[in-house]
């Protein structure tokens, strides 16, 4: 132990070396040159492994480091230091002879040896820092993604590079016939979304009256700039540019649709009410008339619908409770609430179904269709039944249908009709091959068997004999039929 430390104590009192002492009077060039071997003198005890070994600077910093880089690039670029290094080189020929290490932006060369020197920050670590965040050098961009910003791109070419969803800047075009120029050409090209982007910035930085004046005599772009409006919205500056425009219907129509956003039932009257003067054609005059008297009549019918429904005083009310309020129902589902709960009402009352066909000029056809349907729904076969029976002047009863008894048919067995009444009205249809389907495939037997009677046809009733169950009373009528000579 004791020839250990005497080894030790002779290697360093042997040194060539001289240790620093303030009272050393040399001059910075002998300084240097001390440094520099006694840097070159630890190459022969490690390993000269660049890898292996943590390289300093003259500052004391990691070579390599982040911080040692920013320095490098900051020295790099300032005149100042570079006079300093040009005196220092012309001053010491050695000094010049020393490698000096080039500072990159790469990252192998800002995180050289991360892996095996714990020292070192990790990447998330060094970025996370406040000063590495706002000095560190950032990696450059491609020149090419430089000048998709900084360059000054004709009208045409911002356009194209716009339909292959590049970033680009409107804010250049400044005058207004380069704003005329670039929505030409957005035109011209023929993409609505190009298009619907450069009538945002032109909206943005016009002026009303003269945007609306270059739209004028632009009905692509006018197009356009009114649907997009419609789509989002923006109902005062639609307003507007319809009264520059002079369309007066469509500012009525625009006007009307308001009444969708109205949610309470009073205000939605009112506002209906002060829609019928507004400047409509004499077709949409009468619509808002009827929209507004039907939505007078909901608001009573559902009043007194409530009354009854709550005191429980109607059966029907009790049987099949309301599902849904009727306000602001169409006048189709209205007429259907009508003959389902109000069906046997005098005309003269505003729920009677008879009332709304008069006072709306309902069609013939389309009353018969929900009249069935909702008498139906309520299996009253009798309703349905007087609902087609007629008399004629001299006191015959007869039973006609505009719909077509065949409608008549499908819309029974969708709820579900017995097969007698069924029948009933398949013996109705007047075309033969129709009756005869329909009889077929609702199991109409007697129908289907009388048809083929008056048809003569054995071969078909012999081959309808096996759609039915033997022994049954349709089997017996076929047989009776076929025996008949």
């Amino acid at each position: 132990m004791s020839r250990a430390r005497a080894d030790e104590e002779e290697y360093w009192h042997s040194s060539k070396f001289r240790a620093f002492t303030f009272d050393d009077e040399d001059d910075e060039l002998s300084q240097l040159k001390e440094s520099k071997r006694a840097v070159n003198s630890l190459r022969d005890i490690v390993d000269d492994d660049d890898d292996d070994l943590e390289r300093v600077s003259w500052s004391g910093e990691s070579v390599g480091s982040i911080s040692w880089s920013i320095k490098e690039t900051a020295s790099s670029s300032t005149s100042s230091l570079e006079g300093r290094d040009s005196s220092l080189q012309k001053g010491s020929s050695s000094y010049a002879a020393l490698p000096k290490q080039v500072s990159s932006y790469s990252l192998s060369n800002l995180f050289k040896g991360r892996n095996k020197l714990p020292s070192f920050q990790s990447l998330s670590d060094a970025l996370s820092d406040i000063g590495v965040k706002n000095y560190a050098p950032e990696l450059r961009r491609s020149k090419a993604e430089y000048k998709d910003y900084s360059s000054d791109w004709s009208p045409k070419d911002t356009v194209r590079r716009m339909q292959r969803g590049k970033v680009c800047s409107l804010e250049r075009f400044r005058s207004l016939q380069d704003k005329l120029v670039l929505l030409d050409e957005a035109v011209a090209g023929h993409d609505g979304n190009v298009i619907t982007a450069v009538l945002i910035f032109l909206k943005r930085t016009l002026r009303r009256e003269i945007l609306f004046r270059e739209l004028e005599v632009r009905q692509v772009a006018l197009c356009h700039l009114i649907h997009f409006l419609k789509e989002t919205g923006e109902q005062k500056l639609l307003l507007d540019l319809l009264r520059f425009l002079d369309r007066t219907e469509e500012v009525a129509l625009s006007q009307y649709r308001e009444h969708l956003n109205i949610q309470d039932v009073e205000k939605r009257r009112e506002f209906l009410k002060s829609c019928i003067g507004l400047p409509f054609s004499a077709e949409d005059t009468s619509h808002i008339q009827d929209h507004y008297t039907l939505l007078e009549r909901q608001i009573i019918i559902e009043a007194n619908d409530r009354h009854l429904e709550t005191a429980g005083q109607s059966e029907i009310f009790r049987k099949y409770p309301r599902k849904a309020s009727i306000l602001n129902m169409p006048l189709v589902t209205t007429l259907f609430y009508s003959c389902f709960y109000h069906y046997s009402e005098a005309e003269g009352t505003f729920s009677s179904p008879t009332n709304l066909k008069k006072t709306f000029k309902i069609p013939d056809k389309q009353y018969m269709l929900t009249a069935l349907a909702a008498r139906a729904k309520l299996r009253a076969w009798d309703d349905v039944d007087a609902l087609f029976t007629t008399k004629n002047w001299l006191g015959y009863t007869k039973k006609k249908a505009p719909i077509g008894f065949h409608r008549v048919v499908e819309i029974l067995q969708r709820n579900n009709a017995p097969v007698q009444v069924l029948q009933e009205y398949v013996r109705l249809v007047e075309d033969v091959e129709t009756r005869l389907n329909l009889a077929t495939k609702y199991k109409c037997h007697d129908v289907a068997i009388e048809t083929y009677r008056d048809l003569k046809d054995r071969i078909q009733l012999t081959a309808y004999k096996c759609k039915v169950e033997r022994g049954s009373a349709e089997e017996e009528k076929i047989n009776s039929i076929l025996n008949n000579t």
